[in-house]
């Protein structure tokens, strides 16, 4: 990321909407067509409770900028990515 030399650390550009690992796990599962089973297994200790990232300062440094991509139409695309280079 090219910045002036006034942003210090890092910048989360995550996606803002808060869904859980198992929300993500089964819309893989489902635009993936896969038969596979989801585990669920201890978390770690320092496993984060919240994973909604904070991206004011993105919004701040970037001028406004916000996220573009639906997380849905982002995997439905990497799926087709690595479904089309045969990885």
């Amino acid at each position: 990321m090219e910045t002036g030399d006034e942003v210090i650390g890092p910048v989360n550009i995550g996606n803002p909407d808060e869904f859980t690992i198992n929300d993500l796990a089964k819309k893989v599962l489902k635009y993936t067509d896969s038969k596979s089973k989801i585990a669920f297994l201890p978390l770690p200790q320092d496993d984060p409770v919240q994973r909604k990232p904070d991206i004011a300062k993105a919004i701040t440094i970037l001028g406004g900028w916000r996220p573009s991509i639906h997380l849905d139409y982002g995997l439905q695309n990497t799926i087709n990515y690595y479904k089309s280079s045969n990885r």
